[in-house]
């Protein structure tokens, strides 16, 4: 069979269940003792498993397999989990990183082995790494059969305490226990991959609690065409029947109920319908792996599962350049001369910009995604850092719901990943100048991401030492940034500043983190290129916050319109804060450079005809000009226009690579009058 058609797929899952697989990895270091998050690893493994083995992955299907084996020891109370064994599934995680990476450029695992990791996984087993039992403690004893709960006792199927406790949970919670048995046909020649549909077939309508043979005896083939499972479902008997009966090469499916839901339950769900009591909703309780079942007659104790359908970003690409040609469309039909403009088409115009922007938030909502995709990386990163630096660090995360352009997130990564490192490694002092401090030996970091009108705010702030203003000052006379009587002038913002410069760095030492100087000049490079800025705050022995702001689509934005000379321009509005006009009189002079007073405050005045050197008549100086404040990040300035033409959306295009070194320009959009409008970079001219 052809299962480069299923390859895309693979490589979407796959990244999934390892992001899901890292995040349950730090759990598991936290919590050694919680077998809900050791069952999902294990779940986990066991997936990513049989998807390789499906695609023909040799390296990952035998990795994952001994995953398993590993799992299954600490499952059993054999080994007793640590950070040492949590570090070698670490880099097992690591290794399947790069598998599916390969897989994606080369559509190949690559010629990197696993058979130093396997050795690893192995020694866990046979020197039982981890078991640390006190010798006065009394040895564990084995899990009692119970006998009375277990159905059919001739076919030797055993519901032990463990899963007796979940079936007990589960039916409290409105939830039916049932032990089915299957007969595959004898004539089936791939009996395990039969076996992987009905788990995969269950798994959409159940939690499987336990299987016999086990799930690894079943993949291998080890079992005579007969299997039993044990799970807990919502969905009635006949729907799991009519499900499972649907896949061919069975020859038997025996359901038994193991145990009903409990009738408190039912009776709740009972009312519920007639609306006497307050619903009873799944999330009440917390047992392992219960997932709700699509099925009709429970919609009114279970929330509707939304549907969702993978898209492929070029698709969404495309779709955004229609919606933009059609933003410009309807700009020239507002614009164009015609004679004698009737009710009808000026309603006809409305109607379209109705529809046009309609369908343009229905974009842009298609092409958000949460920046959690993001976020969810980053526990490991400080993780590791953590141990390299020898300090301890906790990593808090804010708003990973917070929804962003994937243009964005594409483009975040790199200066979200310089500013935590610095963070951990020039922010967070080590445990004991922490002690000295009376500060806990546990430095935190907080991640946080908000929505703040147009724009969309990331915060890295930490409680370390805070940014040493003196240090910095030194650091940029000595590299010759500028002069000693100059610097002792500079404001803190001023000074810190000079962290944004190329090869600018205050560490002491260079090291594997840090010191090299590069980092955040390449955080403001990144970022400015979004459309956003970077600001700091920081206080001496309480912390530093690194807040970045970005617009929320780089694709179509409202700016203001103005004129310079015969030339027009666009100013993006979200910098605009208001339009003054000034009279000759009200302008000053400080260090030969123009300035305003507007509420107490001086506001640097730009000529922008002068700067942008537009050709047509120079300012007179006895006419009131029109300023359009701006502020970007915590500059504010003026920029000075002939004349205004009004609020419009506009749709950015990107400029030419030849042009790519043009500063003062984010790019260029096209007017209803068919004429091209270069749009302004408050960024470049603030700087």
């Amino acid at each position: 069979m052809d299962m480069s058609q299923y390859l895309q797929l693979f490589i979407e899952e796959s990244k999934e269940h390892l992001q899901n697989l890292n995040a349950n990895l730090l759990g598991l270091e936290k919590s050694p003792d919680d077998l809900i998050t050791l069952n999902e690893i294990f779940r986990v493994a066991h997936t990513l498993k049989g998807m390789a083995g499906t695609m023909g992955f040799v390296k990952m299907s035998t990795l994952t397999h001994d995953m398993e084996n590993v799992l299954q020891e600490i499952r059993s109370g054999k080994i007793k989990c640590n950070s040492q064994i949590i570090d070698v599934l670490f880099q097992c995680l690591d290794i399947l990183e790069s598998y599916v990476n390969s897989i994606i450029e080369t559509g190949s695992e690559g010629e990197r082995t696993n058979n130093e990791v396997l050795k690893l996984l192995n020694n866990i087993i046979t020197s039982n790494v981890g078991v640390q039992q006190d010798s006065n403690e009394e040895p564990a004893p084995a899990p009692q059969e119970i006998s009375e709960k277990k159905p059919e006792e001739d076919d030797g199927f055993v519901i032990d305490e463990y899963c007796q406790s979940i079936i007990d949970k589960a039916t409290k919670m409105g939830f039916d226990a049932y032990k089915i048995k299957f007969v595959i046909n004898q004539g089936c020649l791939l009996k395990s991959a039969r076996a992987f549909i009905i788990f995969k077939t269950l798994e959409r309508n159940a939690d499987i609690i336990k299987s016999q043979p086990t799930v690894e005896d079943i993949e291998d083939e080890k079992f005579d065409f007969e299997f039993t499972v044990l799970i807990v479902t919502k969905a009635s008997e006949e729907f799991l029947m009519k499900e499972l009966n649907s896949i061919s090469e069975i020859d038997q499916v025996i359901i038994n109920l193991v145990k009903k839901r409990s009738s408190e339950v039912e009776e709740a769900e009972e009312t519920e319908k007639t609306g006497t009591i307050e619903p009873i909703h799944m999330n009440k309780g917390k047992i392992p792996e219960i997932k709700p079942v699509n099925k009709s007659s429970d919609t009114a104790i279970r929330p509707k599962a939304g549907k969702t359908v993978r898209v492929d970003i070029d698709r969404l690409d495309h779709l955004m350049n229609l919606v933009s040609e059609l933003i410009i469309i309807k700009t020239q039909l507002e614009s164009a001369e015609v004679n004698n403009r009737s009710q009808h088409y000026n309603e006809s115009i409305e109607y379209l910009e109705r529809i046009s922007t309609s369908i343009h938030d229905a974009v842009m909502k298609v092409r958000m995604v949460p920046v959690g995709m993001v976020f969810n990386r980053f526990p490991r990163m400080i993780r590791d850092l953590a141990k390299e630096l020898n300090k301890k660090i906790e990593l808090n995360m804010i708003g990973e719901e917070t929804e962003v352009d994937r243009t964005v997130i594409d483009e975040i990564t790199d200066p979200l990943i310089h500013l935590l490192r610095n963070s951990a490694d020039h922010g967070i002092e080590s445990p004991q100048e922490r002690k000295k401090m009376n500060k806990p030996e546990t430095g935190t970091i907080n991640l946080v991401a908000y929505h703040d009108g147009n724009n969309v705010v990331i915060e890295v702030q930490d409680d370390g030492a805070g940014i040493n203003i003196q240090k910095v000052r030194q650091k940029a006379i000595e590299k010759g940034l500028v002069d000693e009587a100059i610097a002792d002038s500079l404001s803190e913002s001023e000074i810190i500043n000079f962290l944004f410069q190329p090869s600018f760095s205050t560490a002491d030492k260079v090291t594997d983190v840090s010191g090299r100087g590069v980092g955040l000049d390449v955080v403001k490079t990144k970022v400015e290129s979004l459309g956003g800025v970077i600001e700091v705050e920081t206080e001496k022995g309480k912390g530093s916050k690194f807040i970045i702001r970005f617009p929320l689509t780089l694709a179509i934005i409202q700016a203001l319109m103005v004129v310079l000379g015969e030339e027009k321009y666009a100013i993006p509005l979200n910098s605009t804060k208001e339009i003054i006009n000034v009279k000759p009189e009200e302008i000053k002079l400080v260090q030969q450079k123009e300035v305003i007073v507007l509420r107490n405050n001086l506001i640097p005045l730009i000529r922008l005809k002068e700067m942008l050197e537009v050709p047509g008549d120079g300012h007179a100086d006895n006419k009131e000009i029109t300023v359009v404040i701006v502020k970007k990040g915590d500059k504010t300035f003026g920029l000075v226009v002939d004349d205004l033409l009004g609020q419009q959306e506009i749709v950015i295009k990107s400029m030419s690579k030849h042009l790519s070194s043009v500063k003062n320009f984010v790019g260029a959009t096209i007017l209803g009058d068919g004429q091209v409008a270069l749009i302004l970079d408050p960024n470049a001219l603030a700087s």
